[in-house]
């Protein structure tokens, strides 16, 4: 059996640990340079308010119903996602951190001397005790059962936060009334496809033969049909395989200049390479991006975009940082007023299997020690205390606009918590 452990409305939860009064109130945390909502609490989407709605557009429900607004936060959310983790780390051996807010857990061990359910539900108030935030757990015979499961942990709260799918009659029944586009594995080409195929729901695709699914299916949407089946085929490594890293800013104000431009690739780069080490993981492809502001027809309009191949797959800031800045030069036209940019990584594998290259010049476990004594330090006096000098340049000018981001009570000394008596 496997267990996903989902934190609810994680973003939200995080500012409400260190908001008390905020408990049962409307809550929103708005994307880079509060442009839009990209987490809410279940009160306020109570109130009309929508993920994916812009901030200004709906102005007039954040006043009239006392919404509490915050800026977009990751130092923030990722300590305390940290400090989830942990607390998995201490309660079971097997721990997958797969998002910022969800881990599996690898429970194939414990089903023999363990009532899966009430273990999974002491793990729960555990971290509910610990860190204030609340979670969703699903427990199931495969990965994508369990996130199954987790949504329904979510949605009703008779299951007191724990959802267990151990059996036919269960697993069909949650299939039946679980939507199809949010089936871990079916993006939006998959669920077009299974739409136009006459397939509604998890259990009708899951219910077709093998052979009609190889006929229709590649390998991904076949291990997708074997775990609804309850037959576990996916490792969360070929998932982060397929997936991207993608860091980018709409600027507080347009840029003109190519430095500006510079620090801020190479800040996107640097955090980037930071989640590919946070992860384990190594990438392949650089990929960036600038543009002008759309919405300024007035001004002259230009968006575009280059790619570059390592020699090696790395996750190393400067490596990945100076071929986005060669990217960012190729890319560069003077005179164009920019308003975002951005750096995305992909082909993205596990770091402990790198083909490496006979004339690859860097000495790259020197080069990962650094970076290690850098993270380290990093983590304990602050993210970016220390950082590639390029990244300052003209830093005033491209940053995004974060009127009410809260302080980052858990990564920098000069922000932690003071309580009045």
């Amino acid at each position: 059996m496997y267990a996903l452990v989902d934190c609810n409305s994680f973003f939200c939860s995080c500012e409400k640990v260190f908001h008390p009064g905020l408990q049962g109130k409307p809550v929103c945390v708005l994307s880079s340079n509060d442009g839009i909502i990209i987490a809410l609490t279940p009160e306020a989407k109570s109130v009309g308010l929508h993920r994916g709605d812009p901030i200004f557009k709906v102005k007039d429900i954040v006043d009239r119903y006392k919404v509490t607004v915050f800026s977009n936060n990751m130092y923030l959310y990722s300590a305390m996602s940290k400090r989830i983790v942990s607390i998995l780390r201490q309660a079971c051996d097997h721990v997958e951190n797969y998002s910022i807010d969800e881990s599996f857990l690898d429970l194939r061990s414990y089903e023999r001397n363990y009532d899966l359910e009430s273990y999974m539900r002491s793990i729960s108030d555990r971290i509910c005790l610990w860190t204030d935030v609340p979670v969703s757990v699903g427990v199931a015979p495969t990965k994508t059962l369990a996130k199954v499961g987790s949504k329904f942990a979510k949605q009703y709260r008779g299951y007191r936060s724990v959802c267990v799918i151990d059996t036919e009659a269960k697993r069909r029944k949650a299939l039946s009334m679980f939507d199809l586009n949010d089936i871990w594995g079916v993006g939006r080409r998959s669920y077009e496809k299974l739409i136009a195929l006459g397939i509604r729901t998890p259990l009708e695709f899951a219910d077709k033969s093998a052979e009609w699914v190889h006929k229709h299916f590649t390998k991904p949407g076949f291990q997708t049909w074997c775990e609804l089946n309850g037959y576990p085929c996916i490792s969360t490594e070929e998932v982060l395989q397929r997936q991207t890293i993608c860091t980018s800013h709409c600027f507080k104000d347009m840029v003109t200049t190519l430095d500006a431009l510079k620090a801020s690739v190479t800040t996107f780069a640097g955090n980037c390479a930071n989640k590919l080490r946070g992860q384990g993981s190594v990438a392949a492809c650089v990929t960036v991006f600038i543009g002008s502001n759309p919405h300024r027809a007035d001004l002259t309009q230009y968006w575009n975009e280059g790619s570059a191949k390592l020699l090696v797959p790395s996750s190393d800031t400067i490596e990945i940082s100076q071929a986005a800045m060669k990217i960012l030069e190729d890319i560069y036209i003077p005179g164009i007023r920019y308003k975002r940019s951005g750096v995305i990584l992909s082909d993205i594998s596990s770091d402990s299997s790198i083909q490496l290259d006979l004339f690859d010049p860097t000495e790259r476990d020197a080069r990962m020690s650094l970076f290690s004594t850098i993270d380290n330090m990093n983590q304990k006096f602050g993210l970016k205390t220390v950082r590639l000098a390029v990244e300052d340049g003209e830093a005033d000018h491209w940053k995004s606009k974060s009127e009410y981001r809260s302080p980052n009570y858990l990564t920098d000394i000069n922000d932690i918590l003071t309580v009045k008596c």
